[in-house]
This record gives C-alpha cells, sequence and structure tokens, in this order.
C-alpha cells in the first residue's frame, strides 16, 4: 500500500491549487485525477476575479495568468457593471481567460513542486479510522493517507461516501453551452427573452474600451435557455437545435459541435466541510447557477484558506481542532454565494415583477455605498473571517485580506505578497524595532521591521488606522493587529501557529 500525508481527489483548479498550498509546506501530497492529461473538454469557468489575482500574486505566479488573459471590469450584479478601478488594490479588474488555460497554467505551476499524480484513475472506495484514510482506485490500487480531500466536483463521490449531507433546492431551470459551427450568422453577445437568456460568442476575443469584443474566427460558442429543465443524460446536437428554435425561431444551422453541455441552477451546500479525516473544497462542498462567475474562484479561496491549516496539523504544529476553522471561515462564505447566484437567476425572468425588482437594484448600484459594497462582494475583496475580537480589538483589519503594500525596510523596498510567496505566516511590525517577541515562534512565522507612511485602506471601507503591527497568515487574511503594545498577540499565535517552542 503506498502511503501519502494528504490525497485529494479531482485535478481541477481546486484540486492544483491545494496541492500546491501542501507542497509549498513540504508537505507529502498526491492528486488523484481521472483525466489522463490536464485537457478539459467544453466550456466552464471563463475568468479570474480580483481577489483569486491577489491569491496568484501572493504565491507569485500572477504573471503567469496575465500574461495570457484579457483584463476588464467583470463583477456585475443584476446586469449592473461593478467598476473596481477605485479599489485600493493591484488588481483592480477581473481577468477573462477560459478554464482549460487557467488549469494548464496551475498544472505548470504544481509540476514545478513535488507533487504526485494518479491519472487515469478514480477513488471507488475508502474507509477511515482515528489514524488514517485507506483509499482504494479504480485500477484495484491502493493508497493510505492522514487526511483525504474531495475536490471531486458536485457530484462528488468523496462527499456521497463520506455520508455528508448536501441540503438545498433543485433545479428550476436549464441552459446548454456549446462549441459548434453555425451556416447562420446570429447577433453576438448577450440577449434576452421571455423563455431566459441566450448569448452567442466566440472563442477569440479583444477588451476594447472595457468590453469584450468577438473576433470572427472559429466556431461560436452558445449559451441557451431551454424551455423545460433538461434531462440528466448528456444532452445532443437535436437538444440543442431545438433549444435554438425555442428561443430564437431558428437553430441558425448548427453543425459539428466540438462539445455540448447542460447546467443548471441547482443550488447545494455541504452540511459540513469536514468529516474527521475528510474534507471538502470547491464543487464538492457548494454546487450553484454560474451567474456571477464564483464557482471557481470560491473554490479557490477554499483551498487556500484549507491548505496551510491542513500542513499545520499534518506536520503537527498545530491540533487537529485547527481544521474545524476551515468550516467555520467557508461556510459563510459559500452560504453567501449560493445567496447571490439565487437572486441572480431569479433576476433573469422577464415578467414585469422581475422587471421591476431588476429596476429597483440597478437604481440601489447606482449609489456609492452599495456599488462599493457590492463590488467588493463579488469580486471576493470584501471577504471578511470572524475572527475573535479580543486578538485585535476589533480593527477593521482583522479577518480581512492585508493590503498589498509596498514597504520600506534597512535593506530596501518590498511588497506584502512577495512576503507570502513561500506560504508562511508574517508578523510586520511598524513600531519600534525588536519590540515585538516572536522567539518562541521564530521557526514558524518570518518577522520584519518596516515603515509605511501611506493611507491604510480597504475595499469599500475606505480608510482605516494605522496598525502598530499586524500578523498575517499564509492565506493572506489578518490574525492579529497591533495597537502599539503586543496584547493579544502571543494568544494570536498560538491559536494560528501551534504552542510556543
Amino acid at each position: 500500500m503506498t502511503e501519502h500525508a494528504v490525497i485529494i481527489v479531482g485535478g481541477g483548479p481546486t484540486g492544483l491549487v491545494l496541492a500546491g498550498e501542501l507542497a509549498l509546506a513540504g508537505v507529502d501530497v498526491a492528486i488523484v485525477e481521472r483525466r489522463a492529461n490536464q485537457e478539459l473538454a467544453g466550456s466552464r469557468a471563463g475568468g479570474l476575479h480580483a481577489r483569486t489575482l491577489e491569491i496568484f500574486d501572493q504565491r507569485g505566479i500572477v504573471d503567469r495568468f496575465l500574461e495570457e488573459g484579457k483584463i476588464a471590469q467583470t463583477a456585475v450584479f443584476g446586469g449592473v457593471s461593478l467598476d473596481l478601478s477605485q479599489f485600493p488594490t493591484r488588481h483592480p479588474y477581473g481577468l477573462g481567460l477560459w478554464q482549460k488555460h487557467i488549469e494548464r497554467i496551475l498544472a505548470d505551476w504544481v509540476a514545478e513542486l513535488p507533487v504526485t499524480f494518479y491519472r487515469n484513475r478514480e477513488v471507488s472506495d475508502f474507509t477511515q479510522d482515528d489514524s488514517s484514510v485507506s483509499v482504494t482506485l479504480s485500477d484495484g490500487q491502493s493508497l493510505r493517507a492522514e487526511y483525504l480531500v474531495g475536490c471531486d466536483g458536485g457530484r462528488s463521490l468523496i462527499r456521497k461516501i463520506a455520508g455528508i449531507d448536501f441540503p438545498g433546492w433543485d433545479p428550476t431551470v436549464s441552459c446548454l453551452i456549446a462549441e459548434v459551427e453555425m451556416t447562420g450568422k446570429p447577433e453576438l453577445g448577450i440577449h434576452r427573452t421571455a423563455l431566459g437568456i441566450h448569448s452567442f460568442g466566440k472563442e477569440k476575443y479583444e477588451i476594447q474600451d472595457g468590453k469584450v469584443v468577438f473576433l470572427d474566427e472559429g466556431p461560436f460558442r452558445v449559451m441557451v435557455t431551454e424551455a423545460e429543465i433538461g434531462d440528466k443524460t448528456e444532452p445532443t446536437l437535436s437538444d440543442l437545435r431545438l433549444a435554438l428554435i425555442a428561443v430564437c425561431g431558428t437553430d441558425y444551422g448548427a453543425h459539428s459541435p466540438t462539445w455540448i453541455s447542460r447546467f443548471t441552477d441547482m443550488t447545494r451546500q455541504a452540511a459540513t466541510y469536514r468529516d474527521r479525516r475528510v474534507l471538502l473544497a470547491g464543487d464538492a462542498a457548494h454546487v450553484h447557477a454560474p451567474d456571477g462567475g464564483q464557482g471557481m474562484n470560491t473554490g479557490v479561496q477554499d483551498a487556500v484558506n484549507l491548505g496551510w491549516k491542513l500542513a499545520q496539523v499534518v506536520k503537527g504544529i498545530s491540533q487537529d481542532d485547527l481544521l474545524d476553522t476551515y468550516h467555520a471561515e467557508r461556510h459563510p462564505i459559500g452560504a453567501r454565494v449560493l445567496r447571490n447566484t439565487m437572486a441572480l437567476v431569479a433576476l433573469r425572468r422577464q415578467d414585469e415583477r422581475t422587471k421591476a425588482v431588476g429596476e429597483t437594484i440597478v437604481e440601489l448600484l447606482s449609489m456609492d455605498e452599495p456599488r462599493k459594497r457590492f463590488a467588493a462582494m463579488m469580486s471576493g475583496l470584501g471577504i471578511h473571517y470572524d475572527l475573535d475580537d479580543h486578538l485585535g480589538e476589533g480593527h477593521p483589519l482583522l479577518g480581512r485580506r492585508m493590503p498589498d503594500l509596498d514597504l520600506t525596510t534597512a535593506t530596501g523596498g518590498l511588497r506584502v505578497y512577495s512576503l507570502l510567496h513561500s506560504a508562511r505566516p508574517v508578523l510586520l511590525n511598524f513600531g519600534k524595532p525588536d519590540n515585538l517577541d516572536i522567539t518562541s515562534w521564530a521557526d514558524r512565522v518570518q518577522r520584519f521591521d518596516v515603515e509605511y507612511t501611506g493611507l491604510w485602506e480597504l475595499p469599500a471601507l475606505g480608510q482605516v488606522a494605522a496598525p502598530s503591527a499586524v500578523l498575517i497568515r499564509p492565506d493572506g487574511y489578518v490574525a492579529w493587529v497591533g495597537d502599539g503594545t503586543d496584547s493579544g498577540l502571543h494568544a494570536a499565535l498560538e491559536k494560528w501557529f501551534g504552542s510556543a517552542a
């Protein structure tokens, strides 16, 4: 039996990011992936939100995505574009980039790290006890790990075998998406009818004046709402043609599909993200409509929240109960995403009452404060974890993303996010040099005496009081805020990074 510290089931974006996080921490991690390679058939996520770009910046790999993607203002709610350009971030925008390219770039990054792959195989069963999880693969091979993480999508076998409930709501609408040749020429862009939303585009596009302009090359990318909720079977070209005729009155001579798939607005969330030594992340933990482009980005954020915690438990730095904070922090975020996507699906309807609601939302989002709040929420920049207030005196920074400040040190300038490339925690001291003693955690926490003279600003919240010091978790969120003393610092260090040496 082959043993690893952690086995991840599923090599999509969530699984790849989690594997990278664990490998950076020196954990023996393996991915079980049913595909023989990283090639992805079909169209899935189409971009990265601002906070996801920041996460990749924290690991020093964001330029790989920026080189291939198209920068644009992609945060939208109820048809209202939410401009991030005035937010205090190095990435006040979204990035248009198809998931197949995102996965390829992530896979190239993970290939640089010590991660084992079991490709062209699936998990057929597993059992867990007090010390390990035993996994059986589809080819009969047996693996064992200390922890097993299901990143295997909305139909997660890992979730089902673990017996984790998946409550929520059944679908009310379904859509077909396809890449297909057409003899006709439909009008490109997004269209709304009484039946629902449909759109036509091309894989290749440019951003002109902040708007998507498709290039007239290659097959069409089609999305069409079905008149009735489709079967769970794989859709066919006939299904696509019938759906197009119902919405548009013509099928535009659709033929020679590269791929066709179906999605619905089924909305469900795992009752718990953890069952002893089994954890869930990404679509295995939450499924919803794609409206707002939240799915893949939420999965990446799950992975970054879980990775460092799981690494510390595996290495014996922290107790097992640190993993409980993964559910405590990420489940509320996932629930909010579900609520938002259900609202967005409801706003698709074209009846007069729904139109009235939509017009009201447009009016509300024309106001400064609501617009900023929703922009921060949809971009991920407004994520706030409810940490213990006594560890930071209730400062607005506590539990929020650390801004990527330009710092000055005795040896020169540096960026905050450059200090997170190794996925290790950081203590920044803005006060008197050497006045914060973390000797007992020096092997785990990086400490820097720094200066910063600019404003402290948070997206949507605006300017906040400058702290004397901040303790930053490996995922980039602030775990303690100093008020000129070290009050609460050692408690925060022990809570998040283990007992004193």
